[in-house]
């Protein structure tokens, strides 16, 4: 590995072919990425883990913006981040604060990130004046895109999801705030929301995905949810790559390799897939844009 003054990412990541252990590995994530967004194939990016308070928001609705995402598997957290992150921003703190005393100011913890009562309570007011009110049912997807309408700001991954036409899935959308302000809606407004709705047309996209690739942040539902919907199809994903700090021998699925899931008919066997084990906040926008760059370099 050498390193010089005025390296990019991509001269740095292309070192790190050369090496072994986690520098391996995301050389060879960029390797797959690059072939993922440069060639046909349906691109499946899920998202779990405090991705958008940790500031990884502009990096996901860039990618859906420039149509490098094709469908949106989230957990409601990050879908709630995005809309506050649209009229106020989350801070960086101490994580060795103490939590009572933050509790007393009106703040809240995420690791070293803050969120103020005051933008939850804004965030409540702004929900309740943008859900859709209507006695038709609806999908939990359908629900975002009429919320991603509403939303002003161009950065934010609802409103670019909206503008692109790109599905947003959100297997846990009643476990967030979004969940709990559609419940207090609906105790005075119409609203029917199908909870089973998206898993249908989550498995017509991966049963009309002749190729697919998916990028798969932390685990979760988010993960479980895109992965499973390829059961009932006659294909599986023939790209994957994985970011997450979680190990496989505790059974848990944010830890369980890719491997595992060819077991289950989910993956290819002949698929590329690589597993990062590290932080995503690094080596997601490392990935990122390291792919980029060779795109760009590409014409």
């Amino acid at each position: 590995m050498e390193i010089g003054a005025g390296m990019d990412a991509d001269e740095l990541v292309r070192m790190m072919e050369g090496c072994g252990f986690g520098a391996r590995r995301l050389a060879e994530a960029v390797n797959i990425y690059e072939e993922m967004l440069s060639e046909d194939y349906t691109r499946f990016f899920t998202l779990a883990g405090a991705m958008v308070p940790a500031g990884m928001r502009n990096i996901i609705s860039s990618l859906i913006r420039d149509g490098r995402i094709d469908v949106l598997v989230s957990t409601g957290a990050n879908l709630v981040h995005d809309i506050i992150e649209g009229f106020s921003h989350h801070v960086l703190g101490d994580p060795e604060a103490s939590d009572s005393g933050l509790r007393e100011a009106g703040v809240s913890r995420i690791y070293d990130v803050y969120v103020g009562d005051d933008d939850f309570i804004r965030f409540e007011e702004i929900l309740q004046g943008i859900l859709p009110e209507g006695a038709e049912r609806m999908t939990g997807t359908e629900l975002l895109r009429a919320l991603g309408r509403k939303i002003d700001d161009e950065r934010s991954i609802l409103r670019a999801a909206s503008d692109a036409g790109v599905p947003i899935f959100c297997p846990a959308l009643s476990d967030s705030m979004i969940g709990l302000q559609a419940w207090l809606f609906r105790q005075t407004h119409p609203l029917n929301v199908d909870a089973f709705g998206d898993v249908g047309g989550l498995v017509d996209i991966c049963y009309g995905a002749s190729r697919s690739g998916i990028v798969i942040i932390g685990g979760g539902a988010p993960k479980n949810f895109a992965l499973q919907a390829m059961l009932v199809t006659p294909n599986s994903f023939d790209l994957a790559i994985q970011l997450t700090t979680d190990r496989p021998e505790p059974g848990g699925l944010s830890g369980a390799s890719l491997s595992e899931a060819v077991s289950w008919g989910k993956i290819s066997p002949e698929a590329r897939m690589v597993t990062v084990y590290g932080d995503a906040t690094i080596n997601l926008p490392l990935m990122v844009a390291s792919a980029l760059t060779r795109l760009s370099k590409r014409g």
